[in-house]
């Protein structure tokens, strides 16, 4: 057989070899730190022999794809070693992650210490150099030998594949694991690893299911990769909203309120206000909408009509008996409130599109393991709106959605921050009988609604990808992406097609014929959930907001009380042009209070004394550049007052000011 080499230089042997022992043949350095094969493109497992012609790369840690099956073995170490230690706990699944690996137990929970011991446990494992083998078993061979180990989960994994089916399983010192691989040859060849955290998840993702423990960890090659991955990890918590938020008493929860309901402080709160009203302004002054107020709970019969009390009853809080006709739910929606704002009276196809908004209060029954921060909660606000359109106008209007959302995120300074997602249906859902789909009318339709999406896309130049079975019930849709500092992405801002929903509220406008005509329907925000949007800027920004965002603008800071009706007469000039100051009047030294302002992220601090009293000046001190010398306040107002109104983000070029 012939394999052709990465460089493009071709070897031949006279019979079928496994990629590692063509790796020893190459060189024995290489078969050394051989982590696993790409055969025609393919990544296969070290021990594959291979029979014929092909090319093949032999893959290293130095390749990303070699560095996940690195963290692959680690799983499998790390639930070796909790087997040793927690011999009643079971194994589920264990794969690698971008970040790294985890593994989900049905057993105790896991304290820091827990982890520490498993990490110990895994050194003599690894120190020990068990060979990794591989063995396959028919499918109901494969089922009985994992009822005889007592590992629930593996065998209900096995019993969904398909009946015939030749199942892998890997072997290291007596633990065996079901798994398709690929894995390194010998655990003693995991260099640098660590466990991070424990915490809760559910068997294949169901709440429905067993509550289980999972244990997250990384491994790299070398040690100072993972130094320097430990080192990034402490530095994003110090990002995280969750804790970043809190310490700069922007919002906080209490346990006796409940989970997923934050209380957004005055500073938290006034953030939210600027984005709000921006908002709104932008949509109503400049963008056509018009805007609506509606009921934030309604009877279950507009829920029936929408087809969200079907597909989405789970996720919504139910003010009474769900078989009670007057039972009512407030809202994880607004589009069926505004849906009875249009038909309140008739529209000729002159008046098309109408564009509606409202800043929403919605209430979702998220999952208690899902809870988080700001990002994921039961009550948000969000910038929703829905567009009621002729079809012809939809490509453009859906267009226009587009280039909102874009300048939104360009001001905001995260357009390069995020990823665009073209969420499409399940095909395989259509194949349910009618009773059991998630998704409404028929799959052709939705093919052709989905390439109207994929042209916009295209059209308007940006990178995307297709995710399968992420639309809604009622239509596909362009999700705009964003990640948390721990790489977890969730969904900033959506716009989605709609052909069908008004078919089912009976919306019409009047055509030039005189006759009644269905409209098309976009679902979209502007800019999204607040709370989410809040602490995703948080993170970004790790607090050092852009000017205009700021909670507290300026903070004026008089040398010594002697100065105080000096330093009240700045603050009532920059309060008159709607800046956000403060003053600080403590008898503490200027060096503390200069420090102190500092740490808590002002854009500016306005220094004030004898000399600027008399001259009518004040002292800049800014986070961008530091000391920026003497001004006269008019000027210092006049600039600030433009940098808030332009929403100007300046880039700092100076270490803080001292």
């Amino acid at each position: 057989m012939k394999i052709t080499l990465k460089d493009g230089s071709v070897k031949e042997y006279a019979s079928p070899m496994s990629i590692i022992d063509i790796a020893k043949d190459l060189s024995e350095g290489l078969a050394r730190v051989a982590c696993a094969g790409k055969v025609d493109g393919e990544i296969k497992d070290l021990r594959t022999v291979l029979e014929g012609d092909h090319q093949l790369e032999i893959v290293t840690a130095s390749d990303p794809e070699g560095l996940r099956v690195i963290r692959h073995t680690a799983s499998h170490v790390m639930a070796q070693a909790v087997k040793n230690l927690y011999p009643e706990a079971k194994v589920t699944i264990g794969p690698a992650i971008d970040e790294g690996f985890y593994y989900d137990f049905d057993s105790q929970s896991f304290s820091r210490e827990d982890l520490d011991a498993i990490e110990a446990e895994m050194k003599k494992i690894i120190k020990e150099g068990h060979e990794l083998t591989r063995f396959t078993l028919p499918r109901d061979e494969a089922v009985k030998y994992m009822q005889e180990r007592n590992e629930p989960y593996k065998v209900e994994l096995i019993q969904d594949l398909p009946e015939g089916s030749e199942i892998s399983f890997y072997d290291q010192g007596g633990f065996v694991d079901l798994c398709a691989g690929p894995h390194l040859m010998s655990t003693k060849n995991i260099k640098a690893y660590k466990l991070i955290s424990s915490s809760m998840a559910y068997w294949r993702g169901d709440s429905n299911k067993a509550r289980l423990t999972r244990i997250y960890g990384t491994a790299f090659n070398k040690k100072d990769e993972l130094e320097a991955y430990l080192k990034h990890l402490e530095d994003i918590k110090l990002r995280d909203h969750n804790r970043l938020g809190r310490e700069m008493k922007l919002f906080t929860t209490v346990d006796v309120i409940g989970q997923g309901l934050p209380l957004l402080t005055p500073k938290g709160t006034r953030m939210i206000i600027k984005m709000q009203r921006w908002i709104e302004d932008l949509e109503d002054k400049e963008w056509g909408y018009v805007r609506t107020r509606t009921p934030l709970m309604a009877k279950s019969d507009l829920y029936k009509i929408s087809g969200h009390w079907d597909h989405y009853l789970d996720g919504m809080f139910l003010l009474g008996d769900p078989e009670d006709p007057d039972c009512m739910a407030l809202r994880p929606m607004t589009c069926p409130f505004q849906y009875y704002v249009y038909m309140n009276e008739q529209h000729s196809y002159r008046d098309l599109p109408v564009r509606m908004s409202e800043t929403s209060t919605l209430f979702r029954n998220e999952d208690s393991g899902e809870m988080h921060g700001l990002t994921r909660v039961r009550q948000f606000t969000i910038t929703e709106g829905h567009l009621v359109v002729r079809p012809d106008q939809m490509v453009e209007e859906v267009k226009r959605c587009l280039a909102l959302a874009k300048h939104v995120l360009t001001v905001l300074g995260v357009e390069g921050e995020v990823t665009y997602h073209l969420s499409k249906c399940d095909p395989a859902d259509f194949e349910k009988p009618e009773s059991e789909r998630k998704y409404i009318d028929t799959l052709e339709k939705w093919y052709q609604v989905e390439q109207h999406l994929r042209d916009i896309l295209n059209e308007v130049g940006v990178d995307f990808t297709e995710d399968v079975g992420e639309a809604a019930f009622y239509g596909p849709k362009i999700d705009i992406n964003a990640k948390n500092v721990y790489g977890k992405e969730d969904t900033m801002i959506t716009i989605q097609w709609d052909e069908m929903i008004a078919e089912k509220f009976g919306m019409y406008y009047i055509d030039e014929n005189g006759d009644k005509v269905r409209p098309f329907i976009i679902h979209r925000t502007s800019m999204g959930c607040y709370e989410r949007t809040l602490a995703w800027l948080i993170e970004f920004y790790a607090g050092k907001f852009p000017t205009w965002l700021c909670p507290e603008q300026v903070r004026v800071l008089p040398i010594s009380e002697k100065y105080a009706d000096y330093a009240e007469k700045v603050r009532k000039a920059l309060a008159a042009e709607d800046v956000d100051v403060t003053v600080d009047n403590r008898s503490e030294k200027i060096g503390f209070k200069i420090r102190e302002a500092r740490m808590d992220r002002l854009p500016y601090m306005l220094v004030v004394g004898a000399d600027e009293e008399e001259k009518g000046t004040v002292s800049v001190r800014s986070r961008f550049e530091g000391d920026e010398g003497a001004k006269p306040l008019s000027d210092f107002v006049a600039q600030i007052v433009e940098e808030i109104r332009s929403k100007t983000i300046r880039e700092e070029k100076a270490a803080d000011p001292k």
